[in-house]
């Protein structure tokens, strides 16, 4: 082993020339490329959160409880500008719908009413 020469890789530098290179150091160049998409990825923070399940609850609760509210309140918006819309089209009286639409907005003004 000792009396073999070591194999020689090329790769292509930075500046697009070949480079002659050992496998060790071949090796080491894929070792250093792996730790920096592993620090990346923050891997070491997600093996440190999954090792504090109390943590880990907190977070996904504090999340789950923003998403929540995200909705609550996009629901809201566009449960408003649904019945704005309504509300516009029953002015104009449309034969089709137009009972249909009148009928809606009253059920939803007694509905704000009631809630009162």
């Amino acid at each position: 082993m000792s009396g073999e020469k070591p194999k020689i890789y090329l790769i292509r530098g930075p500046l697009k020339k070949p480079l002659q290179i050992s496998a060790k150091a071949t090796l080491h160049h894929k070792i250093t490329d792996l730790s920096l998409a592993m620090e990346k990825m923050k891997l070491a923070e997600y093996v440190e959160l999954l090792n504090k399940p109390v943590r880990l609850l907190y977070i996904n609760f504090i999340a789950g409880v923003a998403r929540g509210v995200g909705m609550a309140i996009g629901f809201a918006i566009l449960g408003a500008l649904i019945i704005y819309t309504l509300q516009r089209l029953a002015i104009l009286r449309l034969p089709v719908i137009g009972g249909f639409i009148a009928e809606l907005v009253r059920i939803v003004q007694i509905q704000l009413k009631l809630g009162r």
